[in-house]
């Protein structure tokens, strides 16, 4: 039995096909496709090819779906960065010489700086690379603003170096992301993708509204090569799921940093959603879809082991059709700044994650007990008029929020069942569901 795949499933070739019939797709093995749409009773798809942008019939059987990438610590957006080596020891990396080998070590004398050393002519030249500023550069006219960056620019263009850059020499036992990522089929190309306005800002870089090979995307571009290597392992994560209440991972681009493309979801955000539309315009059952919606999107990632981190009304997005999804569940994990305890969302947090860090699925419910209340309040922010320092202190003594205005008494109940100080007395996403599709009848 054939899979069926949606609209928009980038998926990979299996075989050549290199002799078509008229309206067939001429392909390789290993090409990536993206499917337009599945043709009525022939085990057929009508998908465009992502490298030379034609259209045409293709056997199902000629399909496969992308395979997840595994998260590896030796997974490396930077395979050339050996770290703290000296020159001698670069050199003794570079061997056999061989022009345009390269590598990126720190700075033994100028701590701080970088060095870039380029194998050409039998010799290894060794480059400074200055950083101050935020920016980096080897001959003060060009700046960038990561290694990712420099490296892209040098090994597409000579410029100040001896030779254009041709091959990295990885560290020992690190691993390519780029050709990881190739290998799945999750690398996009950057040609097909066109960028438009700035949707939003989080702490980690823009998110951009796009297109991707006629389709609407979401792309959140991080710049800065620590934390892009964070990303990806998250991103990894994104790879192994998919389900119709989670926001879908299209690919990645390794550019500028680090490109995430994501589906495009037009309403944006529940709590905007909510907010500029009110009681008036949203009714009830409206609302316990959503809820349904985010329930079910979080009873698939507890059946994977993927706990959220930071569940909230912000994080669920809406499309055009008023679906729901889940949205950043790969990412709560990364933290810029270390593990902070004073970033966490406090007023979504469970009791248990944000004394001993301890976050599982259950404390995952907790915080959908939060946004079940914001979604029935219409957006309002969690325990109105309550410092974030009380908010703890009060919970632990049994307080927990009145029921929003108009807010039916069994969800109130299911709330508050969410709220259990035990986490193993709060209901599973299985359970909620159950619930939330009785309620619904």
């Amino acid at each position: 039995l054939q899979k069926h795949w949606p609209p928009g499933t980038q998926c990979v070739t299996k075989h050549d096909h290199t002799k078509p019939k008229p309206r067939e797709l001429a392909f390789r093995k290993g090409d990536m496709v993206t499917i337009i749409e599945a043709v009525e009773g022939k085990g057929w798809y009508r998908a465009r090819h992502n490298e030379t942008g034609q259209e045409g019939l293709l056997a199902a059987s000629a399909l496969r779906e992308r395979g997840a990438i595994r998260v590896d610590p030796k997974l490396s957006l930077m395979p050339w960065f050996h770290g703290k080596i000296s020159g001698t020891e670069a050199v003794q990396e570079l061997q056999p010489p061989e022009d345009g080998l390269f590598l990126v070590r720190e700075s033994v004398r100028h701590p701080g700086d970088y060095v870039l050393c380029v194998s050409f002519g039998k010799e290894v030249i060794h480059y400074r690379v200055v950083h101050e500023e935020n920016t980096l550069s080897i001959d003060s006219q060009q700046y960038f603003s990561n290694l990712i960056d420099m490296i892209e620019h040098y090994m597409n263009e000579q410029g100040a170096i001896c030779t254009k850059l041709v091959k990295p020499k990885p560290k020992s036992g690190m691993k390519s992301a780029e050709e990881e990522l190739a290998k799945a089929g999750w690398l996009l190309n950057l040609k097909h993708l066109t960028l438009g306005d700035r949707i939003g800002q989080g702490e980690f870089g823009d998110v951009l509204q796009g297109e991707y090979m006629g389709q609407r995307v979401a792309v959140k571009n991080i710049k800065c090569d620590v934390t892009a290597q964070a990303f990806l392992a998250e991103t990894a994560a994104m790879t192994k799921v998919r389900h119709k209440n989670l926001v879908c991972l299209l690919g990645v681009i390794l550019h500028n940093g680090f490109y995430i493309v994501m589906e495009f979801m037009s309403k944006g955000n529940l709590v905007n959603f909510l907010r500029t539309r009110g009681r008036a315009l949203v009714p009830t059952q409206q609302l316990l879809l959503f809820a349904l919606d985010v329930a079910q999107g979080m009873d698939y990632l507890e059946s994977k082991k993927l706990v959220h981190r930071d569940l909230a009304a912000r994080n669920i997005l809406i499309s055009e059709e008023n679906v729901a999804k889940v949205s950043d569940f790969g990412l709560a994990r990364v933290n810029p700044k270390g593990a902070d305890a004073t970033l966490l969302p406090v007023k979504w947090t469970a009791p248990e994650a944000l004394k001993h860090n301890k976050f599982s699925s259950k404390s995952d419910v907790w915080s959908y007990g939060i946004l079940l209340w914001e979604t029935f309040s219409f957006g309002r922010a969690p325990y109105p008029k309550l410092a974030l320092k009380e908010v703890t202190e009060l919970l632990e003594q049994g307080y927990r929020m009145d029921a929003p205005e108009g807010c039916p008494p069994t969800i109130y109940a299911l709330m508050k069942s969410c709220w259990e100080l035990e986490p193993g007395k709060r209901p599973s996403f299985k359970k909620l569901t159950e619930k939330l599709q009785k309620e619904l009848k």
